[in-house]
């Protein structure tokens, strides 16, 4: 998936450095809104998928949160020492980091509230997040906790990092993994535009 991501993203930088393929460029960027509403569509059919999610809410009851909620705050703290260091606002780099891994939704997310280049600051951090989840997941395990694991990978906890829960944690930590996935994407579409606004 990682692969097909950066590859996708090369694809579409050298589609804007030639010229080729304006017609579907176009056809995109005028149906942003469109694409953004069918790619929630589709993160909705993969959380009705997983089966069990009901029952471990109710056996977990409000401790389920702590996870996600440490996630959150780690993530608007990271945004927020990078709104100080960097020449970015606050707004745009706590609605950066307030993406949680999930690089598709708030690259364009932030393309259509802040520009392009904020847009793909927010495509390409997010997107390196994952990456560095995926490899860093079977050292955390060993050297840190099963929990360290779940909040490195953020948002994509549920997908595309969770085969490396299945592989080095255990079945707790995988149940909870899928549900710390679930919250920390439904948060990512209010946060990100909600930090942007704030800041």
């Amino acid at each position: 998936m990682v692969l097909f991501a950066l590859l996708a993203l090369f694809a579409g930088i050298l589609c804007g450095i030639t010229g080729a393929g304006s017609i579907a460029v176009q056809f995109l960027t005028s149906h942003v809104d469109g694409i953004l509403c069918l790619l929630m569509f589709l993160v909705g059919i993969s959380v009705g998928l997983h089966r069990g999610l009901a029952a471990k809410l109710r056996q977990y009851h409000i401790r389920i949160f702590i996870i996600p909620a440490g996630v959150v705050a780690g993530s608007l703290a990271g945004g927020m020492i990078c709104g100080l260091i960097t020449p970015f606002s606050m707004g745009e780099s706590t609605a950066v980091a307030c993406g949680l891994g999930w690089y598709s939704l708030t690259g364009v997310t932030l393309g259509n509230l802040a520009g392009a280049q904020v847009g793909s600051i927010a495509f390409l951090s997010n997107l390196m997040r994952e990456i560095f989840s995926f490899f860093s997941i079977p050292f955390l395990s060993k050297k840190l906790n099963y929990y360290s694991c779940i909040a490195s990978a953020g948002a994509t906890s549920e997908d595309t990092t969770l085969p490396m829960m299945i592989k080095y944690t255990d079945e707790e930590t995988v149940v909870l993994s899928v549900i710390n996935g679930v919250i920390c994407s439904a948060l990512v579409p209010v946060l990100v535009s909600l930090c942007y606004q704030m800041f």
